[in-house]
């Protein structure tokens, strides 16, 4: 299946469409001008802007959404293989990939830079992106967010590269065979499928081991965990610490987004990207959507701000960023946790992680794929986040927390949104109000 000729491809249909890494794959099929259709089990911005460019999309999975004459299926992992879309695919006797096989046959064809890492790779694949765009490299770019400047998580290019984010999520990644591969860094995260630290640490070896003699690692070797990863690479290591350069002024804040620049500018290095193209594209590199985003003011006058975090590194990450751009503020940290698994798996760590939040105001937990764990809620988080002496309370539903904001608040508050669920919501709520 993982040979299949897109060329010859008509009509494909989605299964889990909404999602962020699968939608751009239908965007990119449109562009082709395939027929696409596809399916979710709730609305978006995402799925609203893939209708209005031609995807026929229907709510709620069935069987009969898949006309019979579809030739190929793409799904996310996060679909259950019992999904009456996939059964019918294989009664059809369809070719089924999964949203990484995916990305495997894209790439096989392109010069790929693939950018992985627990934290910060979306940013620093859209920096690189960007750069490539800036330099007239017509770059493929795929990312796991919304671009600020094309508004789209998906820009269309004719050159040879391709940027992509590559996930470790049930070891994604090991479809790409990348010619760069950028390791932002390794932490422990989606524990709810791998054993432990080692687990991932060998997942990226793996990965590792695909670039071949040719190839190249961008990475901190002297990181956590990135030792045991490129311990046994034939390809060539560049550490991307020595391409710190703090004289380029970014217009996001925090030390982590300076080391995402440091390595964008690694990546440009090796491929002999003019420097004063690549300086100026990181200058003015805004961001990319729910990545400490702006989203403007409430009529209470208070910044807000939403983010995409949902790690304790993260979270740690965009509050210092927030306490660097605004050292006076009230900082008022809305956090909603992802998964009861990782909600578990970090509690000590999620409750240390907020010490430059004034205030945090803590959702209920957004489940996801998951099924309620009644051994985990919000009320320990906010009792373990107390223990660190922060001012935190739990409020169950968005309503109530709007309302607290609006009735708490004033031009002296930043208000930050937090979780990878659907918490922008409040910030969205709040600036309409």
């Amino acid at each position: 299946m993982k040979n299949i000729d897109l060329a010859k491809i008509k009509k494909a249909h989605f299964v889990g469409i909404g999602g962020i890494g699968v939608s751009a794959i239908a965007r990119m099929l449109l562009a082709e001008g395939k027929i696409v259709s596809g399916s979710d089990t709730a609305s978006s911005a995402i799925i609203d802007e893939l209708r209005k460019i031609g995807a026929k999309i229907f709510m709620g999975h069935s069987a009969d959404n898949v006309a019979d004459d579809v030739d190929l299926i793409v799904y996310t992992p996060a679909v259950d293989f019992e999904n009456p879309e996939l059964k019918k695919g294989k009664k059809l006797k369809l070719p089924t990939l999964s949203y990484p096989e995916m990305l495997g046959v894209i790439s096989k064809n392109k010069f790929t830079i693939a950018v992985s890492g627990t934290h910060g790779k979306t940013t620093t694949t859209a920096m690189i992106g960007k750069i490539l765009m800036d330099a007239k490299k017509d770059p493929t770019i795929i990312v796991g967010s919304l671009l600020k400047e094309q508004g789209s998580n998906f820009v269309a290019g004719n050159g040879k590269y391709l940027v992509v984010e590559a996930c470790e999520y049930k070891r994604s990644f090991l479809s790409l065979k990348p010619s760069i591969l950028v390791i932002t860094n390794i932490d422990a995260d989606h524990l709810d499928y791998y054993k432990d630290i080692s687990d991932i640490e060998r997942a990226f070896l793996e990965l590792v081991s695909k670039l071949g003699k040719t190839g190249y690692v961008v990475c901190d070797p002297y990181g956590p965990h990135i030792r045991e990863a490129i311990e046994d690479a034939d390809c060539k290591v560049v550490d991307y610490t020595e391409f710190v350069d703090e004289r380029i002024k970014l217009k996001i804040p925090g030390k982590h987004n300076i080391l995402n620049s440091a390595a964008a500018l690694a990546v440009s290095h090796i491929l002999q990207i003019d420097k004063k193209v690549t300086e100026k594209s990181l200058r003015d590199f805004s961001g990319t959507w729910r990545r400490f985003e702006f989203k403007g003011k409430t009529s209470q006058n208070s910044l807000v701000y939403d983010d995409y975090g949902h790690h304790p590194t993260e979270i740690m990450a965009t509050l210092a960023g927030a306490r660097e751009l605004h050292p006076k503020s009230k900082i008022v940290a809305v956090f909603q946790p992802h998964l009861y698994s990782r909600t578990k798996s970090h509690l000590a760590e999620f409750g240390k992680s907020f010490k430059d939040a004034d205030l945090v105001i803590v959702a209920s937990i957004y489940a996801a794929r998951e099924k309620k764990d009644p051994s985990i809620n919000s009320q320990m988080l906010a009792e373990e986040i107390k223990k660190n002496k922060k001012q935190v309370i739990y409020l169950k539903t968005f309503f109530e927390i709007e309302n607290y904001l609006i009735a708490n608040s004033d031009e002296k508050n930043v208000i930050i949104t937090i979780g990878a669920g659907d918490v922008y919501k409040i910030s969205d709520s709040l600036i309409a109000s």
